[in-house]
């Protein structure tokens, strides 16, 4: 098989995790009310942690190692200053998509980063889709569920939004093995400024979202997720 086929394949299964969340997150029931309302915190949480291991083992190491420092900062913070904007506009709009935002700053950069490796190193690139299928899949269940439950978007609607959302992925991928796999630079410019988004996001709309007082789980959510980032970085490296 080629390796735009690949490519494509690749990212796709990656991608096809979030619309799977999502479908998790629509028939989950739990009877009771507080371990439901703890357990959907913890998996918040759990994507959260996720989202913090691709900034601190994917995004902010390549693009660290291709970038000028002050470019890299100017990027970093140009990234989250952007998406506060992004955030900041929603809100006056009455909806909040932050985790949405974030799975999708997470997703497209990696999907364009695993069609650049495919060239010189296919082996990670399939590991890195591997990784990409286990952050989404809870990231997907926790955007559902905070789009879903405000109850502007029927089920049908958001799955539609993230089978949408998926399908960039091959897209993404078929550019980075196109026209960046020779650019690393371009690439790691991407990175550094979705690391920023996602960074501000985290903070200002996810972490606070998985925060109950009392409940000590959603806190050991974010740390699982994270660790389960390091696992796959050190599994890749």
């Amino acid at each position: 098989m080629v390796a735009i086929h690949y490519a494509l394949l690749l990212s796709l299964f990656a991608g096809l995790a979030i619309p799977l969340g999502g479908l998790l997150a629509r028939f989950e029931h739990i009877s009771n009310t507080v371990v439901e309302a703890r357990f959907v915190k913890a998996v918040t949480a759990f994507g959260g942690g996720a989202l913090l291991s691709a900034i601190a083992l994917v995004l902010v190491p390549e693009g660290a190692e291709v970038l000028p420092v002050g470019l890299a900062v100017g990027l970093l913070l140009g990234g989250g200053v952007c998406f506060a904007l992004v955030d900041a506009a929603l809100a006056r709009a009455g909806g909040s998509g932050a985790l949405v935002l974030a799975m999708m700053l997470d997703f497209l950069p990696e999907a364009m980063a695993l069609g650049a490796l495919l060239v010189t190193e296919a082996a990670t690139a399939k590991l890195l889709a591997a990784m990409m299928f286990l952050q989404n899949l809870p990231e997907g269940f926790a955007a559902f569920r905070e789009i879903w439950t405000r109850g502007k978007l029927s089920a049908t609607q958001v799955m539609l939004a993230f089978l949408f959302l998926a399908a960039l992925g091959p897209i993404c991928a078929g550019l980075g093995l196109l026209l960046l796999s020779d650019q690393p630079e371009t690439l790691g410019a991407i990175m550094m400024f979705a690391a920023g988004g996602i960074l501000y996001l985290i903070f200002q709309d996810v972490a606070p979202e998985a925060h109950e007082t009392g409940a000590y789980a959603p806190a050991l959510g974010a740390v699982a997720g994270f660790a389960l980032g390091m696992a796959g970085n050190m599994v890749i490296g």
